[in-house]
């Protein structure tokens, strides 16, 4: 069984001409990391709160998400606090806006724990201890107020209080964003790290297919609201078969690729007021034709059986690459 499974997901919010969210699917397994990439506003992070429902006001949701065979979105809502405590962590984008700064790191590590699962405090802090042992933070930290600890220190106690309740799924929201190079790969490799030590699985949504590619076991491309590619990272890519993702690819720095200026994606992402009738990608893809236009493609499964891509034109894509 996956620790996470969601099915027809469609998010609706006021005042919109179109779902936020398209009927997603997605899976992620056990000891398992999947990244979910795209442009900012292609609903990568509506995506990820979904699964713990923390969704905007007035927000439909259709669908299933299963996380370790519970649905949490038919779920009431004492049910979702034990499996939010216990089942489901989530590190958040930035962890000066997630941590209380006039809260002690202790107090901050525990609430959790004692509040919604009644563990006593001596075992709660002592949990915590171990936990930010385990990120290589000292348990002096238990003491220290969130202003005297540096933006990777902050993240590392994130992370350690996502894993306090041994949750089975981990959903990281581009977690190095705030960081610098070096600390946001020591943040990366500390993820792989606890994902084998602790056995759970990890959701990392970013927009840096270089992080992503370095990892992931598998990789999903949204764009606007729909997944537009899916499969294993190293074929995905290596040979990509959407135009989005081959210009995601394209635009994205490299050391080895010849001096000059980026490759840039031509146009902009369809705005949340704008009806779509046909592939949301098609006025910025060069391979558009009329059918495009009037049918939206479905995810359908090309000669890799592990790999999905939702373009018509995929077998253009898939020849090109094939012959390059």
């Amino acid at each position: 069984m996956n620790t996470l499974d969601i099915r027809g997901l469609r998010l609706r919010l006021p005042n919109t001409a179109r779902p936020v969210l398209d009927g997603i699917d997605l899976t992620v397994a056990r000891k398992e990391t999947v990244a979910l990439v795209g442009e900012s506003g292609s609903g990568k992070t509506l995506t990820s709160r979904s699964v713990l429902r923390l969704l905007p006001p007035g927000a439909a949701t259709e669908g299933s998400i299963l996380v370790d065979g519970q649905d949490t979105l038919a779920m009431p809502p004492a049910e979702l606090r034990r499996l939010r405590t216990h089942t489901a962590a989530m590190i958040f984008q930035d962890p000066r806006a997630a941590i209380n700064p006039l809260r002690r790191i202790g107090d901050f590590l525990t609430e959790s724990l004692r509040l919604n699962a009644g563990t006593p405090a001596a075992e709660a802090t002592a949990r915590a201890a171990r936990m930010l042992e385990s990120v290589g933070l000292s348990h002096t930290v238990l003491g220290q107020y969130p202003g005297r600890l540096s933006g990777g220190m902050l993240q590392r106690v994130m992370i350690a209080a996502a894993l306090m309740g041994d949750p089975a799924l981990v959903l990281a929201d581009e977690p190095t964003t705030a960081l610098d190079v070096t600390t946001q790969a020591e943040v990366v490799g500390l993820l792989d790290d606890l994902r084998e030590q602790f056995g759970t699985g990890l959701l990392f949504v970013t927009h840096d297919l270089g992080l992503a590619a370095a990892i992931s076991d598998r990789v999903y491309v949204m764009y606007a609201g729909r997944i537009a590619e899916t499969g294993p990272a190293e074929s995905l890519f290596r040979r990509p078969h959407h135009p989005y993702t081959t210009a995601l690819l394209s635009s994205t720095p490299r050391l080895d690729a010849p001096r000059g200026r980026l490759t840039a994606i031509d146009g902009q992402p369809p705005s949340l007021q704008q009806k779509l009738t046909g592939c949301p990608f098609a006025p910025r893809c060069r391979f558009t034709t009329a059918v495009c236009t009037e049918r939206a493609p479905a995810l359908h499964p090309i000669a890799d059986p592990s790999r999905q891509v939702a373009c018509h034109h995929s077998d253009q894509l898939e020849k090109m690459t094939a012959d390059a």
